[in-house]
């Protein structure tokens, strides 16, 4: 696989974690995921890769030929009910599942000083708390295209993100998920977060 081919995957992955967790999805990935326009891959990557892209095709096998507008319905109300509440069951920020820190607390102060050290704003967009799993990933996005630029000094940015954040809690996020919903695209979205970092992880050690 070429280099170019390497960050379209990994913007792809970066991707439909966005799209599966800054809001309810849309009709528009609706169509894309039961047209069959994501792909996954035919060989293991890495556990939670695996897990996730299985949990996709289920996802697809369970809903092809049904009316997509139907499904994406389908899938904001769990949505709502999982992640919004008005008492969620899922709250997909980092500094919910950091033991070191309170909810939307100091913590939230220790993600935004990664952004701002290298250059980043949030996009407005997203209407979400700074570590929300979404914007988070938005970030690792930035990071991804500016490397692709030629940017290296984000790779070491990427370093320590992945090491004081994306690492330290979305094992615990995908574990409490998995529990709460047998919704298999939300299963899948949390399970490729995990994967992805994991496997960014693995990139950013060959890249240093």
């Amino acid at each position: 696989m070429d280099d170019n081919a390497v960050y379209d995957a990994r913007i792809e992955l970066v991707d439909f974690v966005i799209e599966v967790f800054h809001d309810t999805p849309d009709e528009a990935f609706g169509e894309r995921l039961l047209a069959g326009e994501i792909e996954t891959p035919g060989d293991e990557v890495n556990e939670h890769l695996d897990a996730g892209f299985a949990a996709l095709e289920e996802f697809i096998e369970a809903n092809q030929g049904r009316d997509v507008e139907a499904v994406v319905d389908e899938l904001a109300r769990e949505y709502t009910v999982l992640m919004v509440g008005p008492r969620p069951d899922v709250l997909p920020h980092e500094t919910y599942y950091r033991d070191d820190t309170e909810f939307i607390g100091e913590g939230l102060a220790d993600v935004e000083a990664s952004y701002g050290a290298a250059g980043w704003n949030p996009p407005e967009e997203y209407g979400e708390e700074n570590d929300h799993i979404a914007v988070e990933f938005a970030f690792l996005r930035n990071l991804i295209e500016r490397q692709r630029a030629g940017h290296d000094e984000t790779v070491g940015f990427e370093r320590v993100f992945l090491d004081e954040h994306l690492l330290t809690w979305l094992d615990q996020f995908t574990d409490h998920l998995v529990e709460q919903t047998d919704e298999p695209l939300f299963v899948a979205g949390a399970q490729i977060a995990a994967g992805t970092a994991s496997f960014e992880d693995e990139i950013v050690a060959q890249l240093l």
